[in-house]
């Protein structure tokens, strides 16, 4: 994934190698970083890189990711990705928790289907409300959380499977 900050233009090309309970490992423009990760009860992080420990907050908001890091706050916005998920029309199999949160209204239920950018669900973290969206034509397979949980960084929340493509009929417009 290629990241932008739009403060001032820089770009970043960004893979998470490995992620395994509160650490994970991830390639920033070639340079392998490994980070410890702990959560922290306000829904925020410590993050440790080396001998280095910062607090840290992150939150997905539409199509950017919003991160503070001890006195700096970046904006994310992912380049590529959108263009490989509209052409698969199919991005996740699963929604996850962005961050430590309260789930404060699930939208969808099993069997349901859903678009692109359709709300599932909508969660509270740092004092902010976030819905999260599908990220393409899916089926709810199952719903693994309720209104009023709370979740961790990372905690699986919906599955979803690939919905069937609409056939070239279903798609074409119709004369009346």
């Amino acid at each position: 994934m290629k990241l932008r900050n739009p403060g001032d233009g820089r770009e970043f090309a960004l893979e998470l190698l490995s992620q395994a309970n509160n650490s994970a490992k991830v390639r920033i423009d070639g340079r392998e970083v490994n980070a410890g990760i702990d959560p922290l009860p306000d829904g925020g992080a410590m993050l440790s890189v080396g001998a280095d420990r910062m607090r840290t907050y992150a939150m997905r908001r539409g199509d950017s990711i919003l991160v503070a890091i001890g006195p700096y706050q970046f904006e994310l916005i992912a380049l590529e990705e959108r263009s490989a998920r509209a052409a698969h029309q199919f991005a996740a199999p699963e929604v996850v928790a962005p961050m430590p949160g309260k789930v404060l209204e699930v939208l969808v239920k099993e069997g349901d289907q859903v678009e692109a950018g359709q709300p599932l669900l909508v969660m509270e973290a740092m004092k902010m409300e976030t819905t999260l969206s599908a990220e393409g034509r899916a089926i709810v397979g199952k719903v693994r959380v309720a209104a009023g949980q709370m979740v961790g960084h990372g905690e699986l929340l919906i599955e979803l499977t690939p919905a069937a493509s609409p056939s070239p009929s279903e798609s074409a417009p119709q004369d009346p």
